[in-house]
């Protein structure tokens, strides 16, 4: 298991499964924003800002441009606890391997 933002597309084009997991930036926004909260200044605007500038220059850079692959699965975990997500990657991998 890897993750990275061009993992499925750059790094490993011919991995047997692939998930592409994202969230609104608000949510994701949010969620580091409460990590480090404490340990930095930031507001959560700033923070916001910093992932959609993040994400801007990463999806319009070049070599590896953050997109999933083709045939990756996405996985949205805008609504889902860490927990939900790693239940939906488990059932994608069974439905399509079966059980292990």
């Amino acid at each position: 298991v890897f993750e990275g933002r061009d993992m499925g597309t750059g790094v490993f084009p011919d991995a047997d499964i692939k998930f592409f997991l994202t969230a609104s930036t608000d949510v994701r926004a949010r969620r580091r924003y409460d990590e480090f909260i404490g340990q930095t200044n930031q507001s959560l605007d700033e923070v916001e800002q910093d992932i959609r500038r993040r994400d801007r220059n990463d999806s319009e850079r070049e070599i590896a441009p953050l997109k999933p692959a083709k045939d990756a699965i996405l996985v949205d975990s805008s609504n889902l606890t860490a927990e939900e997500v790693v239940q939906d990657i488990i059932a994608n991998i069974k439905h399509r391997f079966g059980n292990f």
